[in-house]
């Protein structure tokens, strides 16, 4: 067991001491993932408050609980998706004991289609990443010998390592890509499942996702950028690709990267790691972002590794190796979220507005449903798993591996 393992555990254990123990969390009979799972995933169904997530297409439940404030997107609706930080989750965990009662273990339950929004619910075609290193401060630009883009500041060497990662997923038979083909669109809002003849599902990465790299050395990285401006760097990203077209940009995603020591969407005050989201939301800080391009999705990933241990940092490895294991949790985490609910919440969310990777984050490595480890491009990755509406035979569960769904 890692030391980042034991501390996680050690502040589960101390929340729950500190709250006391709910019904909830005492049922019998609840199958073993969804046990390892509960806590932290109730906790994280409240990251949305009353609007977020699932709540633009299918509103909140009847009984709905408060908005949790200790949320990174407590009044910050446009953070979908977001990854709390292990002390953020630590915190949320103890309001909910206080304030939750017994609600019927709502987390549990699996995703349904919000409906598409623009037309636009899941990634149907080839998906595509692309990565932006916003901002000078990211230093010059060279190249290793596998051809990545390396950074001259780039400390704990993030730039090759998801690039490895994004250029992996789909080759080699890894399955954890597997687990997203199951969700589709062209169902009813509300749906749980696809048909077989469904020919809209999310497709599998077969090759690779990564499409291009950019470092945009063209402008300064905000020391503190507003959900606007990384929307903003998003269309600018798709004009450099040539991506100028609605079609172009239907199944692309942008992972806006700033350097280290910057502060986008004051991350660390606010107590989480990344989030997701398409230039047409109205409630990101400073307004929605046009694009003549069509939707833009994309996201905000700080330079995780300056979180430590709180966003990841030897989750799951120990070792030199392990300093980057967040970078790869948390930017899988997102990757998966986009391509299942691209322009959110038009795609998949549960009746809490949680996205599939919101239903599996921070759960310890070693146990069901727990954080693994992905070899790839000849490399190793710390990832966690997925929400899958079809595993414990159609109850939902967190899986690292999937068979590929047809048309997936």
């Amino acid at each position: 067991m890692t030391s980042r393992t034991r501390h996680l555990r050690k502040a589960r254990q101390t929340a729950l001491a500190r709250a006391g123990r709910p019904a909830w969390l005492r049922r019998p009979g609840l199958r073993t993932a969804a046990a390892a799972l509960a806590a932290p995933a109730l906790a994280a169904a409240l990251l949305t408050g009353s609007s977020a997530a699932g709540a633009a297409t299918r509103g909140p439940a009847a009984g709905h609980p408060a908005p949790d404030p200790f949320s990174p997107a407590y009044q910050h609706p446009y953070r979908k998706g977001v990854v709390p930080t292990i002390g953020a989750l630590t915190r949320m965990l103890g309001w909910a004991k206080h304030h939750l009662g017994t609600p019927s273990a709502l987390s549990l339950t699996n995703l349904a289609y919000g409906g598409a929004v623009d037309g636009i619910g899941v990634t149907t075609g080839h998906p595509k990443v692309y990565l932006v290193f916003y901002g000078t401060q990211w230093g010059k630009p060279g190249r290793n010998s596998r051809g990545d883009v390396t950074l001259s500041r780039d400390p704990t060497g993030e730039a090759w390592y998801l690039q490895q990662m994004f250029k992996g997923l789909g080759t080699g038979g890894e399955r954890w890509s597997g687990v997203m083909t199951q969700y589709c669109q062209g169902v009813s809002s509300g749906a749980q499942s696809c048909p077989k003849s469904n020919t809209h599902h999310v497709r599998y990465p077969t090759g690779g996702a990564l499409r291009g790299v950019w470092v945009d050395r063209n402008r300064t990285s905000p020391g503190n950028a507003s959900g606007h401006q990384l929307g903003v760097e998003a269309v600018r990203a798709a004009a450099h690709f040539g991506n100028t077209s609605k079609s172009a940009n239907r199944n692309a995603q942008y992972v806006i990267l700033s350097p280290t020591g910057t502060d986008p969407d004051s991350w660390r005050q606010q107590g989480f790691c990344a989030w997701h989201d398409y230039n047409g939301d109205s409630t990101l800080t400073g307004g929605a972002v046009k694009s003549p391009y069509g939707d833009i999705a994309f996201t905000n990933m700080p330079y995780v590794s300056n979180a430590g241990s709180s966003c990841g940092s030897h989750f799951v490895r120990s070792g030199p190796g392990g300093v980057r294991d967040g970078v790869s949790i948390v930017a899988g985490h997102e990757y998966a979220e986009t391509i299942t609910d691209q322009n959110p919440s038009g795609g998949w969310t549960d009746i809490m507005g949680q996205e599939n990777g919101d239903k599996c984050a921070w759960i310890s490595p070693g146990g069901s449903g727990g954080a693994f480890r992905l070899t790839v491009s000849a490399e190793t990755f710390a990832m966690q798993t997925t929400w899958a509406n079809d595993g414990a035979s159609g109850t939902g569960a967190c899986e690292a591996r999937h068979s590929i769904v047809p048309n997936g």
